[in-house]
């Protein structure tokens, strides 16, 4: 019996492509050629290979317009990522095609990543590091890109999922205040102390840092906007490691030129792989490539994880992780 055609959008890591080509009829993208980034040619292929599974990645165009040119063969979209929003699930379902992600897998490392941003921005660590790539450092110097500590600073975390809790964990080991705001209330043995707030004037007034950990789409687009800035302390931090579209670029970069926002570190952005211009004229952001997700160990799972739905799916079982 042939193996199942697999359209993989993305080069993925080397254990991953082992999987895929020992267990379906795999057709890898080894040069990560862009060809991933048109809808109608992730299409294209998909008819041509007569493909009855595709594995994507976060950004791959999966909008209705991609999902109605697939071949009546596509039978599961696999997500290379927790986040969904790229892929049309209605238009997916619709067409009978199952969606699926990789959740559990990446919430510690992602932590990690607003961690690393949180203290970039506090210490200043980006302008530091381009001072000495730059060979302008002079030496020590009692005024020298004075920071703030985090010790004893109050985080807010928007959105205590998963990722928010873990972030929550690490945060307390530098003494540092947890506050989160989300739609409900979590149970006390999930808090383990942190402060909920029921609304956002109460939250962003109270907090030093916010941290952002929220689903993208509508409800969230540009979430952090003019107004929300101007209810946060003067001189306080902005870390973004959920979804770019969830802060408005615009306010953001008025609020670090003037100086109400201290600093903000941003892995994610709207648009991407597109950066907001206003950011690379300011020294006080911090922008790292998406790099939420990207430790070893993390993608491994996470590609096993996809490979695990598309199994289940083209064996005619349920999706250990659907979406929608």
């Amino acid at each position: 019996m042939p193996k199942p055609v697999l359209l993989l959008t993305r080069k993925l890591p080397a254990a991953i492509e082992a999987r895929a080509a020992a267990e379906f009829d795999a057709r890898l993208n080894p040069q990560d050629d862009p060809w991933f980034r048109d809808g109608a040619e992730i299409a294209r292929r998909a008819a041509e290979a007569g493909a009855a599974g595709i594995l994507c990645a976060a950004g791959d165009p999966m909008s209705a317009e991609t999902i109605a040119a697939l071949p009546a063969s596509v039978k599961a979209i696999a997500t290379f990522s927790v986040g969904y929003d790229h892929i049309n699930v209605p238009a997916a379902k619709a067409r009978g095609i199952t969606v699926t992600n990789t959740p559990e897998v990446l919430s510690f490392a992602t932590a990690e990543t607003a961690l690393t941003l949180m203290l970039m921005a506090a210490r200043r660590a980006g302008e530091g590091e381009r001072m000495v790539r730059a060979r302008k450092w002079e030496g020590w110097a009692p005024t020298q890109l004075m920071g703030v500590t985090l010790e004893g600073k109050k985080l807010g975390i928007l959105g205590m999922g998963r990722i928010g809790r873990e972030l929550a964990s690490m945060a307390r080991g530098l003494k540092m205040e947890i506050h989160y705001r989300d739609v409900q209330r979590l149970p006390a043995e999930a808090e383990q102390g942190a402060i909920f707030h029921d609304n956002d004037a109460g939250f962003l007034s109270t907090i030093d840092v916010i941290s952002m950990h929220v689903p993208g789409g509508d409800a969230t687009r540009k979430w952090l906007n003019a107004e929300r800035l101007a209810q946060m302390k003067p001189g306080s931090l902005v870390v973004n490691s959920g979804r770019g579209g969830s802060v408005d670029d615009v306010a953001l970069v008025a609020a670090l030129k003037s100086g109400h926002i201290r600093a903000a570190g941003l892995d994610v952005y709207d648009g991407e792989p597109v950066v907001f211009e206003g950011y690379f004229g300011l020294e006080n952001v911090v922008l790292l490539p998406h790099l939420g997700s990207a430790t070893i160990e993390v993608r491994d799972a996470m590609g096993h994880r996809a490979l695990d739905n598309l199994t289940a799916v083209l064996a005619g079982k349920p999706a250990l992780h659907p979406v929608g």
